[in-house]
């Protein structure tokens, strides 16, 4: 990982990856056709990316019909794309990670706004942890359980 100010590629899949796992942590589908971009910061907030106009053209292209953005790329959309190029799409601009999850994962926002988790007896029943192989301690078998 190389350090803070050093500029990297894939930051801007944060929303992505955490909207993937969340998917599947609770066993919820994804929206279909729906495209998203943004860095989330360690406390939920979405952070500007760059490259907005090409992400919402490939994303067209591919046949989607919403796209989560961060809302601090709102100016990048409208000075950048014409309404032609907007037409068909819906953009949902985006704060916290909390908010696109509302969007990609409607299932789970509850009627407060804020998103719910399943039962925990569901999520007990569909916790199956991989058997872990004995460690090897000096000479004896340690067998670790979790």
């Amino acid at each position: 990982m190389p350090a803070g100010a050093i500029p990297k590629d894939g930051p801007s899949a944060g929303v992505t990856m955490a909207t993937a796992l969340v998917s599947l942590l609770t066993g919820s589908r994804i929206e279909p056709l729906i495209a998203m971009t943004g860095e989330i910061t360690l406390s939920g907030n979405v952070l500007p990316v760059g490259g907005i106009k090409e992400k919402v053209l490939a994303a067209k292209r591919a046949g989607v019909r919403d796209v989560i953005l961060p809302a601090e790329n709102k100016m990048n959309v409208e000075e950048d794309l014409t309404p032609e190029q907007l037409e068909n799409l819906t953009v949902h601009y985006v704060k916290t990670i909390e908010e696109a999850l509302q969007v990609s994962l409607p299932e789970l926002a509850a009627p407060a706004g804020k998103l719910s988790s399943p039962p925990a007896k569901e999520v007990e029943a569909n916790y199956h942890p991989a058997p872990q192989a004995p460690a090897v301690a000096h000479d004896k078998v340690v067998t670790t359980r979790a």
